[in-house]
Protein backbone atom coordinates (compact mmCIF):
# COMPACT_ATOMS: atom_id res chain seq x y z
CA UNK A 1 0.00 0.00 0.00
CA UNK A 2 1.63 3.62 -0.83
CA UNK A 3 1.85 6.21 1.37
CA UNK A 4 -1.16 8.18 -0.10
CA UNK A 5 -3.55 5.29 0.54
CA UNK A 6 -2.40 4.99 3.79
CA UNK A 7 -2.75 8.53 4.99
CA UNK A 8 -6.23 8.45 3.31
CA UNK A 9 -7.20 5.30 4.80
CA UNK A 10 -6.24 7.03 8.44
CA UNK A 11 -7.95 10.15 7.50
CA UNK A 12 -11.21 8.25 6.97
CA UNK A 13 -11.15 6.43 10.21
CA UNK A 14 -10.66 9.63 12.11
CA UNK A 15 -13.22 11.41 10.49
CA UNK A 16 -15.54 8.83 10.68
CA UNK A 17 -16.25 9.00 14.61
CA UNK A 18 -15.86 12.63 14.51
CA UNK A 19 -18.92 12.34 11.91
CA UNK A 20 -21.15 10.27 14.13
CA UNK A 21 -19.80 12.12 17.32
CA UNK A 22 -21.20 15.59 15.63
CA UNK A 23 -24.06 13.71 15.22
CA UNK A 24 -24.76 12.85 18.27
CA UNK A 25 -23.51 15.21 20.01
CA UNK A 26 -25.94 16.73 23.11
CA UNK A 27 -24.47 19.95 24.81
CA UNK A 28 -23.93 23.20 24.23
CA UNK A 29 -25.02 24.11 20.50
CA UNK A 30 -26.49 20.51 19.73
CA UNK A 31 -28.55 21.66 17.16
CA UNK A 32 -25.66 22.97 15.03
CA UNK A 33 -23.20 19.90 15.76
CA UNK A 34 -26.25 17.80 14.73
CA UNK A 35 -27.72 19.53 11.94
CA UNK A 36 -25.24 21.46 10.47
CA UNK A 37 -21.41 20.89 11.08
CA UNK A 38 -21.77 16.89 10.56
CA UNK A 39 -22.83 18.20 6.93
CA UNK A 40 -19.02 19.59 6.79
CA UNK A 41 -17.29 15.97 7.80
CA UNK A 42 -19.59 14.50 5.51
CA UNK A 43 -18.12 15.95 2.60
CA UNK A 44 -14.90 15.53 3.77
CA UNK A 45 -15.57 11.79 4.07
CA UNK A 46 -16.88 11.63 0.48
CA UNK A 47 -13.77 13.47 -0.81
CA UNK A 48 -11.11 11.07 1.36
CA UNK A 49 -13.36 8.22 0.10
CA UNK A 50 -13.35 9.36 -3.95
CA UNK A 51 -9.69 9.96 -4.01
CA UNK A 52 -8.56 6.53 -2.74
CA UNK A 53 -11.06 5.17 -5.79
CA UNK A 54 -9.85 7.44 -8.28
CA UNK A 55 -6.17 8.16 -7.38
CA UNK A 56 -5.38 9.94 -10.30
CA UNK A 57 -8.29 12.73 -10.14
CA UNK A 58 -7.03 16.18 -9.08
CA UNK A 59 -8.31 17.33 -5.52
CA UNK A 60 -10.28 20.03 -6.68
CA UNK A 61 -12.21 17.84 -9.52
CA UNK A 62 -13.15 15.53 -6.63
CA UNK A 63 -14.25 18.34 -4.17
CA UNK A 64 -16.63 19.66 -7.15
CA UNK A 65 -18.46 16.50 -7.97
CA UNK A 66 -18.92 15.94 -4.34
CA UNK A 67 -20.17 18.93 -3.67
CA UNK A 68 -22.35 18.86 -7.07
CA UNK A 69 -23.77 15.23 -5.95
CA UNK A 70 -24.36 16.11 -2.69
CA UNK A 71 -26.76 19.36 -3.52
CA UNK A 72 -28.86 16.93 -5.80
CA UNK A 73 -29.02 14.69 -2.96
CA UNK A 74 -30.44 17.63 -0.80
CA UNK A 75 -32.76 18.56 -3.30
CA UNK A 76 -33.74 15.30 -3.83
CA UNK A 77 -35.10 15.47 0.20
CA UNK A 78 -37.85 17.48 -1.48
CA UNK A 79 -39.09 14.49 -2.98
CA UNK A 80 -40.55 11.39 -1.31
CA UNK A 81 -41.09 8.74 -3.22
CA UNK A 82 -41.86 5.30 -1.67
CA UNK A 83 -38.41 4.02 -2.33
CA UNK A 84 -37.13 6.77 -1.15
CA UNK A 85 -38.47 6.69 2.23
CA UNK A 86 -37.79 3.10 2.64
CA UNK A 87 -34.15 4.24 2.41
CA UNK A 88 -34.26 6.75 4.60
CA UNK A 89 -36.45 5.05 7.23
CA UNK A 90 -32.85 3.29 7.96
CA UNK A 91 -30.43 5.23 10.31
CA UNK A 92 -28.17 4.70 7.32
CA UNK A 93 -30.28 5.83 4.49
CA UNK A 94 -30.60 8.71 6.96
CA UNK A 95 -27.64 9.15 7.34
CA UNK A 96 -26.28 9.17 3.47
CA UNK A 97 -29.60 10.41 1.58
CA UNK A 98 -31.05 12.89 4.50
CA UNK A 99 -34.24 13.79 5.11
CA UNK A 100 -35.23 17.20 5.01
CA UNK A 101 -34.37 20.05 2.42
CA UNK A 102 -32.47 22.67 4.39
CA UNK A 103 -31.15 25.39 2.25
CA UNK A 104 -28.64 26.56 4.53
CA UNK A 105 -26.99 23.00 4.60
CA UNK A 106 -25.46 24.59 1.35
CA UNK A 107 -23.09 26.63 2.98
CA UNK A 108 -21.68 23.83 5.00
CA UNK A 109 -21.34 21.46 2.16
CA UNK A 110 -19.71 24.46 0.16
CA UNK A 111 -17.20 24.67 3.68
CA UNK A 112 -17.14 20.65 3.54
CA UNK A 113 -15.87 20.61 -0.13
CA UNK A 114 -13.09 23.21 0.63
CA UNK A 115 -11.49 21.66 3.30
CA UNK A 116 -11.79 17.98 1.92
CA UNK A 117 -10.24 19.70 -1.23
CA UNK A 118 -7.62 21.40 1.14
CA UNK A 119 -7.03 17.99 3.05
CA UNK A 120 -6.60 15.96 0.29
CA UNK A 121 -4.04 18.71 -1.16
CA UNK A 122 -2.27 18.66 1.90
CA UNK A 123 -2.29 14.49 1.54
CA UNK A 124 -0.77 14.84 -1.68
CA UNK A 125 1.92 16.88 -0.94
CA UNK A 126 3.16 15.09 2.11
CA UNK A 127 3.05 11.72 0.69
CA UNK A 128 4.49 12.98 -2.46
CA UNK A 129 7.81 14.48 -1.13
Amino acid sequence: MNKFKLVTIISILVIIPLGFASKFYDGIGAKWFNDSLCGSLYEVFWCLVISLILIKIRPWKIALNVFIITCILEFLQLWHPIFLEMIRSTFIGRTLIGTSFVPSDFIYYILGSLAGWALLEKIRKSTNS
